[in-house]
């Protein structure tokens, strides 16, 4: 059910000291902006008005979110830090004498409301912000970055040894809830260490011939790796036919856990068999398609890109968009799978900033990434009076002459400001890593982050404003 609201009452609001329940100047800005019922309305179609539990105070919720992701911290930190602090109590709606929601309460309604209610909930910051005329769009300025995914440097050795012990846990999960008991399984857990060890030790050896030998080293264990991922799969498979027998016997809440250990067993096992395919192909000398390379067991969505940083040349994640205006405003952002082009989303995001804002920005910079005629075009065609786009391969004379004006140069300088603002939300908000899985979490989590930083930029843009 519900809640939007903590309507009870505390009687230590009236004996506490007033210094005691003064907010921080920040806060109490963001808690003025976010006291407004349009923030509820993204919540309604998630939950019932009458029937279930309480849920907790949506508002509740929102502020906990908000100090999560401005101060980067984990949901049990959260919690605990926000029980400890009674100025944290108050921004929250949590009496003093009240108790935190628990960290997976949290975790739930995020992904119970998924990136929808994220989405919804950063239009109607932008939409009050429009009305209070805070955002301007005169200007604004585009770049793309990587949110890299939850997932550590894939290689598929250390693909098929995480592969191999996933297997076997799984399966002992199986076995514990009463399926398949005498079915047998050989956990190969402990031999795909083994080899991973030595692949580890082979790899810091020196010199060319060295290197040679242990590139040689590494692709046979490699291969040894593929033949026990097999060999635990087809074992596993015939646990998963023998647990399927087995499941309409069980009752309760062992029915329950049987059903989960089969499903993430199915799973497991397409993802292994990927695994082992795109390992056969790099072992035969062929380079897999990025597009279509599984990185992650359990992100099988994060993707390879490339966007030609010298200090990773490789970055394993999703893409996102960054628009913003000459306040530091983010107008509008995305984050699409894979290693999409920048020039075809530049319109689109343009497009929607009209929308929300109900105006055209006069000017829009980008970096040569976009730089394409028919870019320029559609900027045109929205309304755009100036772009600011340096254009790709070999220009004309007459190009170079207009991106040589004066203008023109002050704008590309002034769009680099993009990847300031970009390098502000990795470092301050969240978005060099997202911590939830799959295409869908990272919107989320890229949409929490803009979310708190846009509530930060803006209540202090709005506090600024002369009366």
């Amino acid at each position: 059910m519900l809640r939007t609201r903590n309507v009870q009452p505390s009687l230590w609001e009236s004996v506490l000291p007033e210094a005691c329940l003064r907010l921080p100047a920040e806060l109490e800005r963001v808690d003025a902006w976010l006291d407004d019922e349009r923030f509820f309305v993204p919540f309604v179609p998630f939950f019932d008005r009458r029937l279930g539990r309480p849920s907790v105070p949506m508002e509740t919720y929102l502020r906990l979110m908000f100090l999560k992701h401005r101060y980067r911290l984990g949901y049990e930190s959260l919690c605990a830090e926000v029980a400890d602090s009674i100025s944290w109590r108050r921004f929250c709606r949590i009496d003093i004498d009240g108790r935190v929601p628990h960290p997976t309460t949290l975790m739930k309604i995020t992904t119970r409301c998924g990136e929808q209610a994220v989405a919804a909930l950063n239009e109607a910051v932008l939409a009050k912000a429009v009305e209070t005329r805070v955002v301007k769009t005169g200007k604004v300025r585009a770049d793309t970055t990587v949110v890299s995914a939850n997932v550590t440097y894939p290689t598929d050795s250390g693909l098929l040894a995480r592969a191999v012990v996933k297997i076997g846990r799984l399966v002992r999960r199986i076995k514990t809830a009463g399926a398949a008991s005498r079915t047998a399984f050989r956990d190969r857990s402990r031999a795909a260490a083994r080899r991973v060890r030595v692949i580890a030790s082979h790899l810091r050896l020196r010199g060319a011939a060295a290197r040679e030998q242990a590139q040689a080293t590494v692709l046979r264990i490699t291969g040894e790796l593929g033949r026990l991922a097999e060999q635990a799969s087809t074992e596993a498979t015939t646990v998963l036919r023998n647990a399927r027998r087995t499941l309409p016997r069980t009752s309760g809440h062992r029915r329950g856990r049987l059903r989960r250990a089969i499903n993430e067993l199915v799973t497991l096992l397409d993802r292994t068999a990927q695994v082992i395919t795109q390992t056969r192909t790099r072992l035969a000398g062929v380079t897999p398609d990025s597009s279509t390379r599984l990185v992650s067991l359990h992100d099988p969505q994060a993707r390879p890109i490339r966007k030609g940083r010298i200090d990773r040349p490789v970055e394993f994640g999703y893409k996102a968009q960054v628009v913003d205006n000459a306040d530091g405003i983010v107008v509008d952002h995305s984050v699409e799978e894979g290693n999409p082009a920048d020039a075809p989303q530049l319109a689109p995001a343009i497009r929607r900033i009209r929308q929300r804002t109900g105006r055209t920005p006069r000017t829009v910079a980008a970096d040569r990434g976009y730089g394409l005629a028919r870019v320029e075009a559609d900027l045109h065609e929205l309304g755009v009076n100036q772009v600011a786009i340096p254009r790709q391969g070999a220009t004309s004379a007459r190009r170079r002459h207009h991106e040589q004006q004066r203008t023109f140069r002050k704008l590309v300088k002034w769009r680099t400001g993009c990847e300031g603002r970009i390098s502000h939300l990795k470092h301050r908000y969240g978005w060099n890593r997202t911590r939830l899985n799959t295409l869908a979490g990272a919107r989320i989590w890229g949409g929490h982050g803009v979310l708190a930083h846009n509530l930060t930029k803006i209540t202090t843009l709005a506090a600024a404003r002369p009366a």
